[in-house]
């Protein structure tokens, strides 16, 4: 067999490939997943009053079933409705989310949306980041992720981050989740052991099409949190693929060797 081939073809692009059977995500042993509704398999229903509610199951969550597609261990640090500011503020440190004991070799975060497309807060810039001292990051949705990173970089040193930009849906606030999958480019390239699952520029448009496949109302099915956590088990193997040298310690991280 050609290993170079099957390991790394010429000109593949992320989500060419969407993994079957285990995948390199199973080089880690811990993955904290780090987000809102979407990362906590929150599923919606509709009463015969047309009040909805909503109900976070987190082992329908795409992170869990990653966990249990590589055998690893997964930590939900999410909630429906979560936002960088309250993550930062009170969420983390009420439920012991800064906790050394759930120290992992990666953080996969995947928060903005209701910052930005529900509540509204100021985006801010890669400038209100601070990683030398994150105290000093500024009040906007830049700042507190930087914050969240910088936090989480305390505990683990050696980890590596995975931000996950938001999918198109070819909608007006279409112009806000560029703004966002933009700043997390720049967001990886402030720190270290940073890389960007961008699903805004290769995941499939969120149309209505696609809705009545995987949505159930305004969140995903059990059906859509698979098709989901395929597409991020994929992306993160592509990413160790592409650079093979960056992940070759990860067995060390929260050891102390080196």
């Amino acid at each position: 067999m050609d290993w170079k081939n099957e390991f790394f073809r010429e000109n593949e692009l992320p989500l060419d490939r969407l993994v079957e059977g285990y995948s390199n995500t199973a080089v880690f042993r811990t993955i904290a997943f780090i987000g809102d509704s979407l990362s906590s398999g929150e599923f919606e229903s509709v009463n015969d009053d047309g009040i909805h509610s909503h109900l976070d199951r987190y082992e329908y969550s795409w992170g869990q079933i990653i966990a249990r597609h590589n055998g690893l261990t997964a930590y939900n640090f999410s909630r429906g409705g979560m936002t960088t500011f309250e993550y930062m503020t009170s969420f983390a440190e009420e439920n012991g989310y800064w906790d050394p004991q759930y120290a992992s070799e990666a953080y996969v975060i995947a928060l903005g949306a209701n910052d930005l497309l529900n509540r509204g807060f100021e985006i801010g810039s890669i400038d209100d980041v601070h990683p030398e001292d994150y105290k000093l990051n500024k009040e906007t949705v830049a700042g507190y992720f930087g914050q969240i990173i910088s936090r989480y970089k305390e505990i683990q040193p050696d980890a590596k981050f995975f931000l996950i930009t938001m999918t198109r849906e070819g909608v007006p606030k279409d112009e806000l989740k560029s703004a966002h999958a933009a700043l997390m480019y720049e967001m990886a390239e402030k720190f270290d052991n940073t890389y960007v699952i961008d699903l805004y520029k290769y995941a499939p448009v969120y149309d209505e099409e696609f809705k009545r496949r995987f949505n159930l109302y305004s969140h995903q099915n059990p059906a859509g949190y698979i098709f989901t956590a395929k597409l991020i088990d994929s992306y993160i193997d592509y990413i160790i693929r592409k650079y093979p040298e960056d992940f070759s310690r990860v067995g060390l991280i929260g050891t102390e060797l080196y």
